[in-house]
């Protein structure tokens, strides 16, 4: 069983108006049935719940990446970071959008290669060479 949150979680029913838009938003824009913990923590503070939410609502919107592929990026970010709640999260929400066994393997091994060589590179200070350092 996971730990409770530092801070009371916002239910729907006890939400504010304020806070209940931003939560009808929520499920709205993800086609879900329910507010998800993250977003019942961050409500304790609303101008950070709709900070994050528009925020997170703008960047993850169709653009020149397609929705999977940024919630796969979000997935390697969320397991590098170590966010086992972010890394559960997006990988449900790429799993809707259609990733697949196969793609999430390759995912998790580019992300464990990286982060292993980054690791190393750090800690070698390997000088970068002068072409990556050029515009391109």
């Amino acid at each position: 069983m996971s730990e409770p949150a530092t801070v009371k979680m916002v239910e729907y029913a006890e939400a504010s108006d304020e806070v209940r838009a931003v939560f009808d938003d929520i499920m709205a824009t993800k086609g879900i049935d329910f507010v998800p913990n993250a977003w019942k923590v961050f409500a304790s503070h609303p101008p950070s719940l709709k900070r994050l939410w528009y925020g997170l609502k703008e960047v993850m919107a169709p653009g020149a990446l397609d929705p999977k592929f940024k919630e796969m990026i979000a997935i390697a970010v969320s397991a590098t970071n170590g966010c086992d709640y972010c890394t559960r999260s997006h990988t449900a929400a790429a799993r809707k959008l259609g990733m697949s066994d196969a793609e999430y393997g390759e995912l998790i091994a580019v992300v464990g290669m990286f982060n292993q060589t980054n690791k190393m590179s750090d800690a070698y200070k390997i000088p970068v060479d002068e072409v990556f350092l050029r515009a391109w």
